[in-house]
């Protein structure tokens, strides 16, 4: 599983024209699910996410974590995270999971995020959308579960 974490002063999300979810102060994540994704690295994602010290303290150190600053997140289902690009000049999707089981890791996700009292907005699983965001810093951290 991937996530690519980046810190926002703000985001939202759009489809088709319509704004569905927006955030404050936190993070836009873009979550990729691999096909041999399982619940440990669900667990493993959330928790680097929620104590991850990105956010700056004080003295203008990343000191903080989301927890910490009391942040949004804004999860954005990213298949194309799970892209291999190393033959040719076409991306292969081939390890991406089966739509049915990312958006449920997706849910799973999201919901954990929740549970450690985290305000989680999301966007439309499988919906083009239009991902809007004022990128803090800017700070952008690629976190992958099968790398640990």
């Amino acid at each position: 599983m991937k996530a690519l974490l980046q810190r926002v002063s703000s985001a939202s999300v759009t489809v088709v024209d319509k704004k569905i979810s927006e955030i404050g102060e936190g993070l836009l994540i873009l979550l990729g699910v691999v096909a041999q994704d399982i619940e440990k690295d669900i667990d493993y994602l959330v928790n680097k996410t929620a104590g991850l010290r990105i956010f700056k303290d004080a003295n203008q150190n990343m000191n903080l974590s989301l927890q910490d600053i009391g942040g949004e997140v804004l999860v954005v289902s990213q298949f194309t995270l799970c892209a291999d690009t190393r033959r040719g000049r076409r991306p292969s999707f081939i390890n991406a999971a089966e739509p049915i089981i990312a958006n449920n890791m997706y849910d799973q996700f999201c919901q954990k995020l929740q549970l450690l009292s985290i305000p989680v907005s999301r966007g439309q699983f499988g919906a083009s959308m239009d991902v809007e965001l004022i990128n803090d810093g800017p700070v952008t951290i690629l976190l992958d579960s099968r790398v640990n």
